[in-house]
């Protein structure tokens, strides 16, 4: 099964696509330091910094530096976190993306494979606070292909900010809501972490976006501005063919409300509760309309059974 993910939300760096460069220009004769690329201006926490050019040929390994270590929580995979960055090739003076410039932090779930693998694996057991500089080689990077304004075979250098990080449940939990709407398909109440079941009527689907709850939480309302982690199956209502599923990757999804192109997916999510599992039924207009997606004819109507996780 091909994963859509990529087709749900507008693409962010890491994922899909690099933003467009900086015109800020890093120093070039400062020396390393502890064999990374030296911090030359805003080396504390949370201010952007303004890296050197890597000097010689850069280390073949991942390298983890500690800039400034928090006292927060070591970070593991599957915790859903929230940072500030700035890249930079290791053969360049001038940054690629940063973060800070945007003044919004880049959430991800770690381990989760939404980013390049050196962040994935860099990351993990650093503490929430932290700055750590990473030196990522190709192959845990962009590899052959590069990406945007990275080279081919580029080795790759970030500051990173560890700003917080959450700890996901494996499932939504809440009260149950009767299911009575025999239009409507059913979604399964079990909360062993496993993909709920969900039945699809054999009828028309409904003309406007539905988004009820199955298992009602008493968290917190999710807001556009949030973003929210969550497991999923998507359906096509027409044969009841499944998409996508999160759960059999064991990798939850975190998405930005505000950069979610597909308007019912975040439609419906908006003033759900956290904690909470929530069926939508999405109708063409708020899908993808008279596009196909991949394995999703035109005109589709879409369902979802949804696990809000977590919000960071």
């Amino acid at each position: 099964m091909r994963r859509i993910a990529g087709l749900l939300v507008a693409p962010l760096l890491l994922l899909s696509a690099v933003a467009c460069g900086s015109d800020d220009k890093a120093s070039d004769s400062a020396s390393s330091k502890n064999g990374v690329p030296a911090i030359t201006a805003g080396a504390k926490f949370g201010e952007k910094p303004t890296l050197s050019k890597g000097e010689g040929d850069p280390p073949k390994e991942l390298k983890t530096d500690v800039i400034s270590e928090g006292d927060g929580a070591k970070l593991k995979n599957g915790d859903a976190i929230q940072v500030n960055y700035l890249g930079q090739a290791w053969d360049s003076t001038k940054p690629f993306d940063n973060s800070f410039d945007r003044k919004q932090p880049f959430d991800l779930t770690l381990g989760a494979g939404m980013v390049i693998q050196g962040w994935d694996k860099g990351l993990v057991g650093q503490k929430v606070g932290s700055r750590v500089e990473l030196v990522i080689p190709p192959e845990l990077g962009y590899g052959e292909q590069g990406q945007g304004d990275i080279k081919p075979n580029a080795t790759l250098v970030f500051v990173v900010d560890i700003l917080k990080a959450t700890q996901i449940p494996a499932s939504a939990k809440g009260t149950e809501v009767a299911q009575d709407n025999v239009d409507l398909p059913k979604v399964g109440v079990k909360t062993d972490g496993k993909a709920p079941t969900v039945t699809i009527p054999k009828g028309d689907p409904p003309k406007k976006l539905v988004s009820n709850y199955v298992l009602e939480s008493d968290g917190e309302v999710v807001k556009e501005s949030d973003s929210v982690v969550v497991n999923y199956v998507g359906m096509i209502w027409k044969g009841a063919k499944e998409f996508d599923n999160t759960y059999s990757t064991g990798k939850t999804q975190t998405f930005p409300l505000s950069q979610v192109t597909l308007k019912g997916l975040k439609n419906g999510l908006i003033d759900k509760k956290v904690g909470s599992r929530v069926l939508l039924v999405i109708p063409p207009d708020q899908a993808f309309g008279d596009q196909q997606q991949q394995a999703i004819p035109k005109n589709s109507t879409l369902v979802f059974a949804v696990d809000i996780l977590a919000k960071v």
